[in-house]
């Protein structure tokens, strides 16, 4: 049981229904907020900020497609982020080494236009990867979908960095 999902009121499913996660948020952050419970005992003020830490944590996980997925497959025991998963496809490393020396050359030119369109390309790769973890976890197969974890990961922190670089 995804102690997450659980929290939200939500199916421990890749997929979800953001607009619940939203609104779901919104409730529970307001009813935990450590502001309500100034006039509460220390015990109390305390628990609202432990609760309040939590329900953030959990959105934050929730929110975020890659953390969502690699949240699902610790519920089969499968820890995606594990140091001994380190093996990628020779095609996904060469697009790798592509967009960051794109990444470089339009950093080091100032070329915003060429930081737009990688960002673009990107982007569109992540909404694939997106779709291939929904089939993943569709079709029960978790090892593609910690692979597909792996591979997100790269993905954020190349976008992260052309976010920096704009």
């Amino acid at each position: 049981m995804n102690q997450h999902f659980t929290l939200f009121g939500l199916p421990e499913t890749f997929q979800i229904d953001e607009n619940a996660l939203e609104t779901r948020y919104r409730a529970l952050a307001a009813g935990c907020h450590p502001d309500k419970f100034a006039s509460a005992s220390a015990f109390e003020q305390k628990q609202a900020v432990m609760m309040a830490s939590a329900v953030n944590e959990a959105y934050r996980i929730l929110k975020n497609p890659i953390d969502r997925a690699a949240s699902l497959l610790m519920t089969q025991n499968i820890d995606a982020d594990a140091p001994e998963h380190t093996a990628f496809a020779p095609e996904f490393l060469m697009q790798q080494m592509e967009w960051r020396e794109t990444l470089a050359e339009a950093r080091a030119a100032g070329d915003t236009a060429a930081l737009n369109a990688l960002e673009r390309q990107v982007s569109a790769e992540q909404t694939a990867l997106y779709g291939q973890l929904a089939a993943a976890f569709d079709a029960q197969q978790y090892r593609t979908a910690a692979q597909l974890v792996r591979q997100g990961r790269f993905l954020n922190k190349i976008r992260q960095e052309i976010e920096n670089a704009a």
